[in-house]
C-alpha cells in the first residue's frame, strides 16, 4: 500500500467542488459537491440515533434500493434534523435540481447536512449553491480540499486521506474526507465521512469490508459522548480503476480492505485530535485483553471519561481516573494483573502495577502528558486480543464553544 496525498478526487473519476452558500455562515465556504462521472456502487452506516435528521433517511433509502449513486451534496451550518416533512422535502428538491443539472436520476444523488439542530434549510440558497458547484467541480486535488474546508463547522482543520494499491496490474486508489469536531460518539461510523474509489468491487462486498471496518475506525472515537442525528458514512466506487472486479473475499478483497482501512483510521484520529477545544489526541490501547470485544469496551471507556480527559488536559498523572474507567466499563478483571502506561512518541512510562503505583517521576509523567499526541497502554494480562481508541482533552474551550454554538 502507498499513502499518496489527496481526498475525494484521488480516485480516478471523481470532480469536486466548495462553495459558498451563506447557509449560515457569511464568510465562508459551507456547501460541497463529490460527483463520479460514471455511476457507483453504493455502501453506507449511518447513525443509530433515534432522532435521525432528513439527510439520514433520505441517504438509507438510496443507499438500499437505487440501481447507482453518482453525486453527492453536503451542507454546513444546518443540520437539517428535527425538520419534519419539510426538511425530507428539501432533499427531495436538492437531489432533483443536482439531478436536473449533471443529467442523472433524483434518487443517484445522496444528500448530508451538518450543523445547527432544529432549523429549515433555506432551499432557495441550496438550490442557488448546488448550481454553483455543479458548474465549479473539477478532478483536481485542490478542488478535493475546497469541497473538505466546504463541510467543516467548529473543525479547526479539514480532514483528507488516501492510499493506493495494485490490483490485477491496475493501480486502485482510496481516498476521503470527513468533518466532525462536536457530538461524536459513533455507534456506526462518525458525523459526516466521504470515501471514493476507483475499485471495482460487488455491492455486497463494498458493504460488508466497510460495516466490518467502522467497528475499529470511527466507532472507536470520542469527543463527548453524544451521538449525532446526522451521523454518515458512504462509500463510492466506478470501478474506474478497471481490476478484475472483486465478487468474492480473495486476496485482492483483503488488499482493498487494508487501503480503506488506513483511509477510515486516518480519517478518525484526525476528528478525535480535532475535537473542539482540543489540545491533544488522547488514544488508549488495551493489550492482552481476554477477548476483541473487551478490549475495545475497555479501551473506549478510558478515553470516554470526562475525568480522564481532564487529567490529560491538565497534564495531571492521576492513574487512578485511568483505572478507574477500566473499572466500571463492565468487564470482569484483576486490577492487581493489570498495568498501566503513560506514552508519547518518545518515551513510554510505567505508572502502575502489582495493584498499586510505580516507581517513576510524577514531572516526567506530567511532561508525557504534555505532548501533542499521548497514549494510555493498557495490559490486562489475560489473553491475546487488544484495541485501539481515540479521544481527546477536554478544556475550557470545549464549554465556550457550546455554548455559543447557535450564535
Amino acid at each position: 500500500m502507498k499513502i499518496i496525498e489527496g481526498g475525494v478526487t484521488a480516485a480516478q473519476g471523481f470532480e469536486a467542488a466548495g462553495v459558498a452558500a451563506a447557509i449560515k455562515y457569511q464568510d465562508r465556504k459551507d456547501m460541497a459537491m463529490v460527483y463520479s462521472r460514471t455511476p457507483c456502487k453504493a455502501a453506507g452506516v449511518f447513525t443509530s440515533n433515534v432522532v435521525k435528521a432528513a439527510p439520514v433517511r433520505w441517504d438509507k433509502e438510496v443507499v438500499a434500493h437505487s440501481p447507482y449513486v453518482q453525486a453527492v451534496i453536503v451542507n454546513s451550518g444546518i443540520a437539517n434534523a428535527a425538520t419534519g416533512g419539510q426538511g425530507y422535502d428539501c432533499c427531495r428538491r436538492t437531489a432533483e435540481k443536482t439531478a436536473e443539472l449533471v443529467g442523472i436520476s433524483a434518487d443517484a444523488v445522496l444528500v448530508a447536512s451538518t450543523g445547527v439542530i432544529g432549523s429549515q434549510l433555506p432551499i432557495d440558497r441550496i438550490l442557488a449553491g448546488v448550481e454553483k458547484l455543479a458548474a465549479d467541480k473539477e478532478d483536481t486535488q485542490e478542488a478535493g480540499t475546497m469541497a473538505a474546508e466546504a463541510i467543516m463547522t467548529t473543525d479547526t482543520v479539514s480532514k483528507q486521506a488516501a492510499a493506493q494499491i495494485e490490483l490485477g496490474g491496475r493501480t486502485v486508489t482510496v481516498g476521503g474526507m470527513c468533518k466532525g469536531a462536536g457530538m461524536i460518539h459513533p455507534n456506526m461510523c462518525t458525523m459526516l465521512g466521504f470515501v471514493t474509489t476507483d475499485i471495482a468491487i460487488s455491492k455486497e462486498l463494498l458493504q460488508e469490508a466497510l460495516s466490518e471496518d467502522v467497528i475499529d475506525t470511527f466507532n472507536m472515537i470520542s469527543v463527548d459522548g453524544d451521538t449525532s442525528t446526522n451521523d454518515t458514512l458512504v462509500v463510492l466506487s466506478n470501478g474506474m480503476a478497471g481490476n478484475p472486479e472483486i465478487t468474492v473475499k480473495n486476496e485482492d478483497y483483503e488488499k482493498f480492505k487494508e487501503a480503506l482501512h488506513y483511509v477510515n483510521e486516518t480519517l478518525a484520529k484526525m476528528m478525535a485530535g480535532d475535537g473542539e477545544g482540543a489540545t491533544a489526541l488522547f488514544e488508549t490501547k488495551v493489550i492482552h485483553a481476554a477477548t476483541k470485544q473487551e478490549a475495545r469496551i475497555l479501551s473506549r471507556s478510558v478515553i470516554g471519561s470526562n475525568l480522564c480527559k481532564a487529567a490529560i488536559y491538565g497534564h495531571d498523572a492521576n492513574f487512578g481516573r485511568f483505572l478507574c474507567a477500566l473499572g466500571y466499563s463492565g468487564v470482569n478483571f484483576d486490577p492487581d494483573k493489570v498495568e498501566l502506561y503513560f506514552e508519547n512518541n518518545k518515551k513510554s512510562m510505567l505508572i502502575y502495577k502489582d495493584g498499586m503505583a510505580a516507581d517513576y517521576s510524577e514531572a516526567e509523567a506530567s511532561q508525557i502528558l504534555a505532548s501533542p499526541e499521548v497514549r494510555v497502554l493498557v495490559d490486562m494480562h489475560m489473553g491475546d486480543a487488544e484495541s485501539t481508541a481515540w479521544g481527546c482533552d477536554l478544556s475550557y474551550d470545549y464549554v465556550k464553544i457550546n455554548a455559543d454554538y447557535r450564535s
